[in-house]
């Protein structure tokens, strides 16, 4: 069983169409979307849900009147602003440390754990998906991301799946690391813009940090030809592949729009070089 990774330095580059059309092109596997700050991928694969699960993260103080004392404690060590004079506690600016927990001499405050999100287990058109929704403004989205990616790999062992398909965090922060724990392989999709290059710049180092192997996307490659031929400079320096470049195409758009995959109503250009990089890349996994 190999697990592929897509990812991004940045948003927008084009990498849940990417995984999407790969989703379609992989046999016998199961796709996981961690991206869950802003999910995306259910769009194109139109889940239905089967079974659905809490998530339950970080902690946030609770004061009980009925036992404080209004000695101030709580008011004095907090560092957060997250104590008002009332000695009742701001859920927003309280950051679970639970000091005013610990220094608090009624027992009058205890850690309540905080409700983060949900995750999902999902039939699709092309097999069993993992997905999950983080709520608004909470935080532990990495911790989130290894229980999407911990149900996917229960999920393809019990199935004997070939593949795990993962659409991954855009970035470098804690959920792309979680994204790419454990992966076979790390595909970069990228755009020709010089923000674009930086960023893939700053994931791929994330990636061979944790020493997977890096392949990378070219995605709208003919809307700047001079930053692309910087891009094809920089992999060639680097020993990174370049699996395929995708043109502007507004089929691509369309697809987008109907809710569709690349190979299921793209171009047949478009459909051409998407087979051609799963080929690629099958062929050496």
């Amino acid at each position: 069983m190999k697990e592929i990774v897509v990812i991004s330095g940045k948003g927008g580059t084009g990498k849940t169409v990417v995984t999407a059309a790969l989703a379609y092109l992989a046999k016998n596997k199961v796709m996981a979307d961690c991206d869950v700050d802003a999910a995306d991928l259910h769009l194109l694969l139109r889940p239905q849900i089967k079974e659905e699960g809490k998530f339950r993260s970080g902690a946030t103080a609770v004061v009980d009147k009925n036992k404080c004392i209004a000695c101030g404690k709580c008011l004095e060590v907090c560092r957060f602003s997250a104590v008002y004079s009332d000695f009742t506690i701001d859920p927003i600016s309280c950051e679970g440390c639970a000091f005013c927990s610990n220094v608090c001499p009624a027992s009058a405050i205890q850690m309540k754990e905080n409700l983060s999100g949900q995750w999902f287990v999902s039939d699709t058109r092309f097999g069993p998906f993992v997905h999950a929704r983080l709520g608004i403004a909470e935080e532990n989205s990495g911790k989130l991301v290894a229980l999407v990616k911990k149900k996917a790999k229960e999920l393809a062992k019990k199935q004997k799946a070939s593949f795990i398909i993962v659409d991954g965090s855009p970035g470098i922060g804690c959920p792309v690391i979680a994204s790419l724990s454990g992966a076979d392989c790390a595909i970069v999709v990228t755009e020709p813009t010089l923000s674009g290059l930086a960023d893939a710049k700053r994931v791929i180092k994330v990636a061979k940090h944790f020493r997977i192997p890096v392949k990378l996307i070219i995605n709208k490659f003919d809307l700047n030809l001079e930053v692309n031929e910087k891009i094809e400079k920089y992999c060639k320096e680097d020993n990174i592949d370049i699996l395929g470049k995708l043109p502007f195409d507004k089929s691509v758009v369309e697809a987008i729009t109907a809710q569709k995959t690349l190979p299921e109503a793209a171009s047949d250009n478009i459909k051409k070089i998407v087979a051609n990089i799963w080929f690629k890349l099958n062929s050496q996994l």
